[in-house]
Parts: C-alpha cells; sequence; structure tokens
C-alpha cells in the first residue's frame, strides 16, 4: 500500500471575478478540512468515516453551497442531497429532499448503515432522520443573505444560478453573463459557476471511500434531483478508488462520471490521473465538471475542464496542496 491520502472540493466553476478576500476564505477552510481528515487518518479512522467527518465540517460551514448555505429553490426553500459509499463491499446511502437535518451526509450515511436501502428521498428521508434521533433544526438555518440575493438577481434573469459567490451587484459584472450562453440539457442558461461539497480518503489499510453534499442550483425546480446523491454519477467508491464530483449535474448523470474512473481503470488499466483525464475528456460532451478522486495505492487526482474548481489534497508522504485555478 502506498499510504492514505485525502482530497477535499468545495464546487467546480468559479467566477474569475471571484474577490481575493472570497477566494482566501475558501482555501482557509479547505485547508482546516484537510487538517480535520489528516488528523482523523493519522489516528487509524477507517475511510468511510474520515469523508463523513470531513463532509460534515464542510456542511456546517456557510461557504459552499451544502448544508447551511445551500443554495435555495424557486421557492426560497433549501433542500438538500448527499451520499456517502463505503469501496469495503461497495455499501452505499443515499438521500435527497431534505429540509431540516442539520447534516445530510450523515443520514446518507444512517440510511447505509442502519436501513436495509440504499437511498431514501423527501418525507421517506426526512421520517428516517426523526427515527433515528439526527440533529434537526428549522429551514430557515439553511438560508444565508447571500443566498437571498441571489435568488433574487436569478429571478429577475429568469435562470437557474449555480454560483452565489458571484458578486451580487448585478449580473452584468459577472463573468458568466456571456452572449451566447451555454446550455443545460438542451436549455440556456445565462450562469455557469457550480458548486457542491466532497471528499474522497484512501485510508492506511487501502480501504477507499468518498461522500458528496449540496443544496443543489440556485432558482432550482422543487423537487429537482442532481448527481451528487445518485452512486455512479455523483459519488463512487469501490477497492480500486473512491471519487467525488461537481459541476452540471444533468451533464454528470448522463456520463455516469465517478463510476467511470473506476470503469476505465478496471477494464482500461488507466492509472488513476489518467483515468479522471479521459473521463472529463471523453464523458462530459458539452457539460462543465470537475472531479476528486483516490486509489487504493495511495494516489490522489483531480480534473475539471471549467474555469476552476476549489480543492485540496494530502497524502502521507506530506505533500499538501490547496488551488483554485489551473
Amino acid at each position: 500500500m502506498g499510504g492514505w491520502a485525502i482530497a477535499v472540493h468545495g464546487g467546480a466553476g468559479v467566477d474569475p471575478n471571484l474577490p481575493p478576500e472570497r477566494q482566501d476564505q475558501a482555501k482557509q477552510l479547505l485547508t482546516r478540512c484537510l487538517n480535520l481528515g489528516i488528523s482523523a487518518l493519522r489516528s487509524s479512522l477507517p475511510a468511510v468515516d474520515v469523508v463523513e467527518l470531513v463532509v460534515r465540517e464542510l456542511e456546517t460551514d456557510p461557504f459552499f453551497n451544502s448544508g447551511r448555505g445551500s443554495a435555495l429553490t424557486e421557492k426560497g426553500t433549501v433542500e438538500m442531497e448527499a451520499s456517502i459509499m463505503d469501496g469495503c463491499g461497495r455499501r452505499c446511502g443515499a438521500v435527497s429532499g431534505i429540509t431540516t437535518v442539520k447534516n445530510p451526509v450523515s443520514l446518507a450515511r444512517l440510511v447505509m448503515d442502519k436501513s436495509p436501502h440504499s437511498y431514501l428521498a423527501f418525507s421517506g428521508a426526512q421520517e428516517f432522520a426523526k427515527q433515528q434521533g439526527v440533529e434537526m433544526v428549522d429551514n430557515e438555518y439553511f438560508i444565508t443573505e447571500d443566498n437571498k440575493g441571489m435568488l433574487k438577481l436569478a429571478k429577475e434573469a429568469n435562470t437557474i444560478m449555480f454560483d452565489y459567490r458571484i458578486p451580487a451587484v448585478g449580473l452584468e459584472t459577472c463573468s458568466f453573463a456571456v452572449e451566447s450562453p451555454l446550455q443545460m440539457n438542451g436549455l440556456p442558461i445565462s450562469v455557469y459557476a457550480p458548486e457542491t461539497v466532497g471528499c474522497v480518503v484512501v485510508d492506511g489499510q487501502g480501504r477507499c471511500a468518498a461522500a458528496t453534499s449540496t443544496g443543489g442550483l440556485m432558482n432550482k425546480m422543487t423537487g429537482r434531483i442532481g448527481d451528487s446523491p445518485m452512486i455512479g454519477a455523483g459519488t463512487y467508491a469501490c477497492n480500486l478508488c473512491g471519487i467525488s464530483c461537481t459541476g452540471e449535474g444533468e451533464a454528470i448523470i448522463r456520463g455516469t462520471l465517478a463510476r467511470d474512473v473506476a470503469a476505465v481503470m478496471e477494464y482500461k488499466g488507466l492509472g488513476l490521473q489518467e483515468a479522471v483525464d479521459f473521463v472529463i475528456k471523453e464523458r462530459l460532451d458539452e457539460g462543465k465538471a470537475g472531479l476528486i478522486a483516490v486509489s487504493n495505492n495511495g494516489e490522489v487526482a483531480y480534473g475539471f475542464n471549467c474555469v476552476g474548481m476549489f480543492r485540496g489534497c494530502a497524502t502521507e508522504d506530506g505533500f499538501m496542496e490547496v488551488g483554485i485555478w489551473e
């Protein structure tokens, strides 16, 4: 085994005009989460426990689009989703339509560990959460003033927005308000800067795990489900590797992005970074996304085909990196 490795992300598709102070805040949060994971790995915590621990931290901080700070639906509410996968036996759990559970990733873990199912959604997931006694809060807990402002902009522009960090002074200042708008599922969108949070880990025993959590799209239709809770699309882990994706959910779903990384490693014999590069290049069609990955021999890799991706990674041999751009 090559030792443990960890990677985290806070979303792919970053406005190039993002103020430097916001960039610094993002890097500080990613560094804090990496250090939390590193400490857990040094304490011999299993990979699946580490990814849950780190994603809980990301959900609790309102900076990125998950948990507290989630994007708002067209009705001004929050509907969160998350998934977790343990590469040992490919056990998994996922939830969607979560409105009052403080940490959706931990509810996904309970679905994996305490239910006979892999995926629970909306009222069924909420009822299961009550049965399991998880911490609940009012929906207002998740709603930030930044997101209220971004929802207002989205409604004025009659569009779906991904990035609540775009300066709320008008769409004309946003680098993604382009003359030829990008498309999602064939429909035009005027802003493209998606977010999600995720963590992938291989521990000292070579066990891989992955977890992903998100609030989805700003001004999304109520009931919309993205890639983050979909095993094989936004999240995947097996005995070879662990992957967490971020970006245009509809494109990630069509490309079964996370599973394809593992598949080309298994069937084409590609190394981890080769597999990531191949999938980003060949499986997204015209979609925009990014992903982080680890392998069972202690490798770490990432890739994206958009302007930037909030990410950080570390390995047992002392390597550590936090970045946003190429």
